[in-house]
């Protein structure tokens, strides 16, 4: 038996407005926009997504999972991401090769360092 990875879920207090910021920042395609299960892909057929499913309460606490992504130009791409509405996480300390951003409901994601991904 195997197991196929369909997709992350992401708790959203606005999953459409959630959903169509990710869509924008990653350059994915939305394949169902359902308020209560808004899902994005990278490709129409192509696993995993991201679903972005409806809940009451908002983030109170650190997420115990996040996304890193790794773009050519990671200078170029967190000041997208900012203009796009993307906000720092907090002060950045020296040494590290990725930035810490929060999505506009305030979950963290890491922009990494551009180069060849590990795989």
């Amino acid at each position: 038996m195997s197991l196929v990875w369909e997709q992350v879920t992401v708790d959203a207090a606005d999953p459409v407005a959630l959903g169509r910021w990710w869509t924008e920042a990653l350059g994915w395609v939305v394949v169902n926009d359902a308020p209560e299960e808004y899902e994005i892909r990278p490709e129409q057929d192509r696993l995993p997504g991201l679903l972005f499913a409806p809940v009451p309460e908002g983030k109170t606490i650190k997420n115990r999972l996040h996304l890193d992504v790794r773009p050519d130009d990671q200078a170029a791409e967190v000041a997208r991401l900012l203009a796009l509405g993307a906000r720092h996480a907090g002060p950045e300390y020296g040494g590290f090769s990725w930035v810490t951003l929060l999505d506009p409901e305030g979950n963290e994601f890491c922009v990494l360092s551009g180069g060849t991904p590990h795989t």
